[in-house]
């Protein structure tokens, strides 16, 4: 056997290995949740600024369910733009897509920047429980107040809270 051939083997066996590892590892961390399935979608709505430009996210406080599959329906109606900012929070979901006017982009995604008058809708599933922080990444904007809390809770949790 040539030397090509034996570490062509060799790389194949190793990548295949690598990805069942993180498939079973993922697999793992969705606890039973069928990301592609047509479950329905919890749409939850939020103004990052206001028409009086103040810096806020409204409201400024959200709870998702893991494994649920939400439509986050962002809208700018201030002057000025603004990023929606959870670095923690988009890598404990999965994202299916981001739409933006006749644009839609997926893959993961960090945060997603509105410009005055925009409007996207994130398409997600919580898989992580916890609590991550929300900011608009724009200087000053999250000084000034432009601040939040995403709460992820995990299904059993949410359905005994009722």
């Amino acid at each position: 056997m040539s030397r090509f051939l034996h570490w062509l083997i060799v790389g194949l066996v190793t990548m295949n290995a690598w990805l069942f590892g993180i498939q079973g590892a993922i697999a793992d961390s969705l606890d039973g949740v069928d990301l592609f399935s047509e479950a329905p979608i919890v749409d939850v709505r939020v103004s990052l600024g206001n028409r009086t430009n103040d810096l806020i996210f409204e409201p400024s406080d959200f709870t998702f369910v893991a494994g649920k599959r939400y439509r986050l329906i962002l809208k700018n109606p201030s002057a000025v733009k603004h990023y929606f900012t959870s670095k923690d929070f988009a890598d404990s979901i999965w994202t299916q897509k981001v739409e933006a006017g006749k644009v839609e982009v997926k893959g993961a995604i960090h945060e997603v920047e509105l410009k005055p008058q925009a409007v996207a809708e994130w398409v997600f599933v919580p898989i992580k429980p916890g609590s991550y922080e929300l900011h608009c990444s724009i200087p000053g904007h999250a000084q000034a107040g432009m601040v939040g809390r995403l709460q992820v809770v995990s299904s059993a949790k949410s359905s005994s809270n009722g």
